[in-house]
């Protein structure tokens, strides 16, 4: 159930969740930035850390970090391996203990001074603030553009209303986020989920920076598969556009077949092109793989949750200030 207003006007616990992967550059100024700007707000807080299989020393740099800074409450899970961005996530969310949780990228580019804005915003009555890109410092041109166009095709093929240039950096109430861990699917694609589950939501702008420290873990082949995902997960258009397409072709072989018969009874039998026969036998043979693929696509969904697997294993707890490690 979500706060009342007597309720968010006092001084909440905010969780703030992040989701890492060799990010042992960024990891000291991130905790460091979220400790300033969370304290200034005057904010009860933890922090929640995820370690999604990293394979430098994130994880020894974070401990480090906050044995610095025995004031901060925070969490520090390591998966077995790497599970995933959402999958991350998911765990992260399932720890939290807050009233509102903020996930946020470990690379500094969602800045921890916007979180005062959102908590003004949920004050307001809203369940869910979620920021939205004025602007992508540091990007290329074919990542802008790219990016411009995965959001609007999600637009007009889900019936979701998912927000445009709006990531996973956000604000949620405490009844959101217990309605997102209902959720039984393990294909996760969190920024459609963040949408579907509803409730009062409304947008906060910000200048998104560049990264300051280390490398980006996502490459075009994994934004390919991530926007896969996002479309098999939202929608049943690309099912249907195959059957529409079908149609079309049926329709053009048929007047084809009707213009070759009429054709023969006025001008007599010819002989056929090779080149005609091989070019339309390809391109029917490729409409058909290309259609197999999509079916495909929703089938491996399918598989993936009816085998049951949990959405991901822990291996390691570490909890500050208590310095508590257990090894599961």
């Amino acid at each position: 159930m979500a706060m009342d207003a007597e309720q968010r006007g006092k001084q909440p616990l905010l969780s703030a969740v992040i989701p890492f992967l060799n990010e042992e550059e960024c990891i000291p100024a991130l905790i460091a930035e979220l400790d300033d700007s969370l304290t200034q707000i005057g904010i009860g807080f933890e922090l929640v850390l995820v370690d999604d299989g990293s394979r430098d020393q994130s994880v020894a740099v974070a401990k480090e970090e906050l044995r610095k800074r025995p004031q901060i409450t925070a969490t520090i899970i390591s998966l077995s391996r790497n599970f995933g961005k959402e999958a991350a996530l998911t765990a992260g969310l399932e720890a939290a203990n807050g009233d509102v949780v903020v996930p946020l990228d470990a690379d500094l580019q969602d800045p921890p001074s916007v979180i005062e804005g959102m908590l003004a915003r949920w004050r307001e009555g809203y369940d869910v603030v979620y920021a939205v890109r004025r602007q992508r410092a540091g990007e290329s041109k074919t990542k802008r553009f790219t990016a411009y166009g995965f959001y609007r095709l999600m637009g007009r093929l889900s019936k979701t209303g998912i927000p445009a240039d709006t990531g996973d950096f956000r604000l949620m109430d405490r009844c959101v986020v217990d309605a997102l861990l209902k959720l039984p699917e393990r294909s996760r694609f969190m920024k459609g989920l963040f949408a579907w589950v509803g409730f009062r939501q409304t947008a906060i702008y910000y200048d998104r920076d560049p990264r300051k420290l280390g490398q980006t873990n996502w490459n075009y082949w994994k934004l390919w598969n991530f926007a896969i995902d996002g479309v098999t997960s939202f929608s049943r258009m690309p099912l249907q556009v195959w059957s529409y397409a079908g149609l079309a072709i049926a329709l053009l072989a048929l007047g084809y077949g009707g213009w070759m018969v009429l054709r023969t009874l006025l001008f007599g039998i010819d002989l056929p092109g090779y080149a005609s026969l091989m070019t339309a036998v390809l391109f029917l043979g490729g409409i058909q793989l290309v259609g197999m693929g999509v079916l495909g696509e929703y089938l491996g969904r399918i598989f993936e949750e009816v085998k049951g697997r949990p959405l991901y294993l822990i291996r390691d707890t570490w909890t500050s200030p208590s310095e508590k490690s257990t090894a599961l």
